[in-house]
């Protein structure tokens, strides 16, 4: 299945080095591209990208409300911000909002295309350095006292949620508690479920 992208930032330059990048690709396709919020709003609508590689600071409407916008649509696509971390706290809230992870525009191409295939995948991306920044930096902006569904895990359940918010894969936590990759994504999938939660990103969230 070929993948459809949309990409939106304002800056042209990076547009047509992701196009370059993702299009040379034999199973991803660059729909379209977006220079501001608003338009990566009209066109997430108009073609039907299965994924949006969205920039948190772009003129007219930037891209946490349009994160929020695309994501109450139907059929919404998976969403990928891009960032410098200038814009933490705008971070969390589009995890929130249900986007599916972010990418650091310094990250390697080869890292950048996986995480689009990962995320169109159904999966979530947050790798483990990008992770341990939002953790911290979050732990500083504000607390709240745990969902009362985090008493429903199991002790299992609540040892691989902490392995998640640390960054680890399913593998890497597997090897460090001596279970089956296929024990680890039914574990998470319990998770998710009894946290109402829909993916791995926003349970570290």
């Amino acid at each position: 299945m070929t993948i459809r992208v949309l990409v939106a930032d304002d800056q042209a330059m990076v547009r047509a080095g992701l196009r370059m990048l993702l299009g040379g690709q034999p199973d991803i396709d660059i729909v379209a591209e977006a220079s501001n919020g608003l338009e990566a709003v009209d066109k997430a609508v108009r073609f039907e990208p299965n994924v949006v590689l969205m920039d948190i600071r772009m003129p007219e409407l930037d891209g946490l409300e349009a994160t929020r916008r695309i994501l109450a649509t139907d059929d919404a696509p998976r969403i990928l911000l891009l960032t410098t971390f200038d814009l933490d706290e705008y971070v969390y809230d589009a995890l929130r909002a249900g986007a599916s992870g972010f990418l650091l525009k310094d990250d390697p191409p080869e890292q950048v295309i996986a995480a689009v295939r990962t995320v169109a995948g159904g999966d979530a991306l947050l790798s483990p350095a990008v992770t341990k920044r939002v953790i911290d930096q979050f732990a500083r902006i504000r607390r709240h006292a745990p969902p009362k569904e985090v008493d429903e895990l199991t002790e299992r359940e609540l040892d691989v949620l902490r392995l998640i918010a640390r960054g680890l894969s399913n593998a890497e936590i597997g090897q460090e508690l001596y279970i089956s990759d296929t024990t680890v994504k039914t574990h998470i999938t319990h998770i998710l479920q009894k946290l109402g939660l829909r993916d791995r990103v926003q349970a570290v969230v």
